[in-house]
Parts: C-alpha cells; structure tokens; sequence
C-alpha cells in the first residue's frame, strides 16, 4: 500500500520564479490498484512522480509504502522497489551498453544480491532471455546488441521490463507510450496492461488520454494546482464519459479544463 500524507514542494521558494508544484496532497493506493492520472501542464504529475521515486524531498508530510515511510530514503534506494518508465524512450537505458548488460544492472539491482557488481550468471542469462521472448520483438536473439541501436518503441519495451523484471512495490508510468508513433505506442501499452495484470502490479500512470484514463485500471485521478481534485473508480467511473470527467473538472477546480496541448486527446488510439 502507497500511503500519501499531506504532502507539499514548492520549487525556488522566495524567488520570482516560486512555483508551488504540490500543495498538500493525500493519496492512498491500495495493492493492486492501477490508477490513471489526467492534468494540464504544470498540474503536478511528474512531481508527484519524483516525490515518490525520490528525486527530492518533499517540504512536508511524509510518504509510506507497505508501512515503511520512505520520505527521506534516496533515490537509489527506491530504486530497489519501485519501478519508473518516463515519456522519453532515451531514458532509463545505457545506449553504450549491451541489452544484456542493461538487463543485468535491472536485474541485480532490483533482486536479493548484494552489490550490482554481482556476476550473472549462465541461469540469469537464461531468464533474461525468457524474458525478452515475452515481448514478442526478437530481441532475445540481440542480447549482445547495444541499446542504442534499438527503436524508440523497443528501447521503452526493454525498460519496461528493467522495471518490472523483478516485481516492483509500485510502478510509475510518466507519459510512457506519448513520444511512440501510435502503432508502436499501443504495442508497448498492450505489454504494460499484461504485465501489470499478470504480476497484480500497484501502478500509477500519467496520460494525456482521457478516454484511455478512463479505461485502463481501476481509478482515475485528475490534478490541478498540485492537487488531486478528482478520485473515482468502481460504478461511478465504469459509466463516466469524457464530457463527464471535463464537467467534473470544472465543477471541482473551479474553472474550465485547461486543453494545453493536444494531451488531453479523446482518441482510442492517440
């Protein structure tokens, strides 16, 4: 269980350039929930992500995963339990470094060894061929093939694996499928949905979506401001529209829903 409490950041505090990114948010995600997230530019998303993942401390409140708060563990400690897939497919790999080498520093990083700098072993070889196959992209045939010769789409799909190879406490997809051609982006999305459902991931996900945020997982969370101002799910959100979700928005933020960009597509495919 993800258990947020109050918490807030404000970014370059008594500047001109100030910018309350959370305000005093609470979230509880439960095992097993897998949650969408809507929101204009600069709604808070990705900071919430980061505040999660580590990349900075939060000014207050605390967060707590599975009973243990976690609110000042680093980055690299969290790494060891939660999983991160960002919109850019560059990141999350080495480009220099072999698929099988990328897999192993996942692999010994997420698992019981004690040091990354374990060797792997023939059995480990084995495993990370097995789990290649599964994407379904002959990648398992290119272990010794460096990362940066892949495609955008088969270097997300190999981080997504990084990420969920060793099962992670929680899963945060930031925008993940946005910067693929559409093709592409509804393969690596298929592989997401089957992982996550087979292996009963806790998952947060970011997408410009809405109809798609209304159809993936069980909850869908819309935030403004650094707030979450909308949390539905069960009967409510199965017969919730996208016009629904839009008039919810204004009704809760006060104001009409920000289209910013072409994010907030209403499109299946996009």
């Amino acid at each position: 269980m993800l258990n947020i409490n109050n918490i807030s950041k404000t970014f370059n505090p008594g500047t001109v350039n100030k910018k309350v990114a959370l305000d005093h948010l609470s979230l509880t995600l439960n095992d097993g929930d897998f949650a969408t997230i809507v929101g204009s530019n600069g709604a808070g998303k990705s900071t919430l992500f980061g505040a999660i993942g580590g990349s900075f401390y939060v000014d207050e409140g605390y967060i707590e995963l599975d009973g243990s708060d976690i609110t000042f563990e680093k980055e690299h400690q969290r790494s060891h339990y939660i999983g991160r897939l960002f919109q850019d497919p560059l990141t999350g790999t080495a480009p220099h470094m072999t698929i099988e080498e990328n897999l192993a520093i996942a692999y010994l990083r997420a698992s019981s060894h004690t040091s990354v700098l374990s060797r792997i072993s023939a059995k480990d070889r084995s495993f990370f061929r097995e789990q290649l196959s599964l994407l379904n992209m002959g990648l398992e045939d290119r272990m010794k093939n460096p990362v940066g010769l892949l495609s955008g789409g088969q270097r997300q799909a190999l981080t997504l694996l990084m990420a969920t190879m060793v099962t992670p406490k929680i899963l945060l997809l930031d925008e993940h499928t946005a910067a693929l051609d559409p093709a592409t982006a509804t393969k690596v999305l298929d592989l997401t949905k089957k992982i996550v459902s087979e292996r009963k991931i806790t998952c947060l996900m970011v997408t410009h979506n809405m109809t798609q945020a209304l159809e993936l997982g069980n909850r869908t969370l819309m935030m403004d401001e650094g707030r979450i101002i909308l949390d539905t799910c069960g009967a409510e959100r199965k017969g919730m529209t996208v016009d629904d979700l839009l008039a919810k928005f204004a009704a809760n933020a006060g104001e009409e829903f920000d289209n910013d960009r072409i994010l907030l597509s209403t499109e299946k495919g996009e």
